[in-house]
């Protein structure tokens, strides 16, 4: 039986999975499994409201001070910042706790995901810590940057582990993390990016048959605020590939596929049709577990 330390306190072990790592472990699967906002709420007899965003008034000042990390991709080895090759793409997008998140896109085949990084992302204060991200008062949600190869790797095909490594529907929350910061979206930076968004938004909602909840928007709707994208700590930076990590991943993938590409791309955007197989997608498609249960290392072309 879960002690009961109180309704706040348990709470605020969802807040984020640092805190959870605090509880003793004969402890974390009790919260997991019973200290849901929801389920909380019934055992309390309270009704718990969605979180809501903090204005641009409202939040944190922040800093010009940017965040240190390393300078090579901890796995990958490739830069973390750049400048980046010329003719290489950027991806945002935020779909629960940063670290499976990243995990994931990094390890997709074919050479085309050249670095990731985690950060926090369309919020209003200026180069965040995490701390403040977890505030919620610097409107910020746990995000990863990719950068890419469109040679290699289509958009669609992020596009697609995007969507299907989470559950899109989840309003501001993803699994046991609940909180603004965890809220699910996606941001273009040109007007491709933008349509191919919001078409397969439209597919996966109706493949889903429930409101997808994910935020899209231009990234440049955050240059009034320093940015879109500001990187996280060091020692969040390809978190699940670091000695002593601990195995966390909040997202709910919900085992739907993404519709096929011509049933909902726009006919002018064909040249971004997806370069990973259908047969990858069976072996390797996002499913509850996967990324804290595969190896770090990049899966490799053909391996399905």
């Amino acid at each position: 039986m879960l002690p009961l330390i109180g309704l706040h306190a348990t709470t605020a072990l969802l807040a984020s999975p640092a805190r959870l790592s605090l509880v003793r472990p004969q402890m974390r699967t009790a919260v997991r499994t019973i200290a849901t906002p929801s389920m909380l709420g019934s055992l309390f007899g309270l009704k718990f409201e969605e979180p809501a965003m903090v204005t641009p008034e409202e939040a944190l000042p922040g800093r010009e001070e940017k965040m240190r990390v390393a300078s090579k991709h901890y796995v990958l080895g490739t830069p973390m910042e750049g400048p980046w090759p010329e003719g290489y793409k950027t991806a945002v997008f935020a779909n629960g706790c940063f670290w499976g998140s990243e995990k994931g896109i990094w390890r997709l085949p074919g050479e085309g995901i050249f670095s990731t990084a985690v950060g926090y992302c369309a919020g209003f204060t200026q180069n965040p810590t995490y701390n403040e991200a977890c505030s919620g008062r610097s409107g910020h949600t746990e995000a990863v940057q990719v950068i890419y190869d469109p040679e290699k790797i289509s958009f669609v095909d992020i596009l697609r582990w995007f969507w299907e490594a989470h559950d899109p529907t989840a309003g501001m929350g993803q699994g046991n993390d609940r909180g603004t910061q965890y809220r699910s979206g996606f941001y273009w930076f040109d007007d491709e990016q933008k349509e191919l968004i919001l078409a397969s938004k439209a597919a996966y909602e109706a493949a889903l048959g429930r409101p997808i909840t994910t935020e899209t928007t231009a990234a440049s709707d955050y240059d009034q605020y320093g940015g879109l994208f500001f990187y996280a700590e060091d020692y969040h930076q390809q978190y699940l590939a670091k000695p002593m990590a601990r195995p966390y991943c909040s997202a709910q993938p919900q085992r739907v596929s993404l519709p096929a590409f011509e049933k909902w791309a726009p006919a002018e955007l064909a040249h971004h049709a997806p370069k990973i197989p259908e047969a990858f997608w069976k072996t390797y498609g996002p499913r509850p577990g996967c990324v804290i249960n595969s190896p770090d290392e990049p899966i490799k072309w053909g391996a399905w």
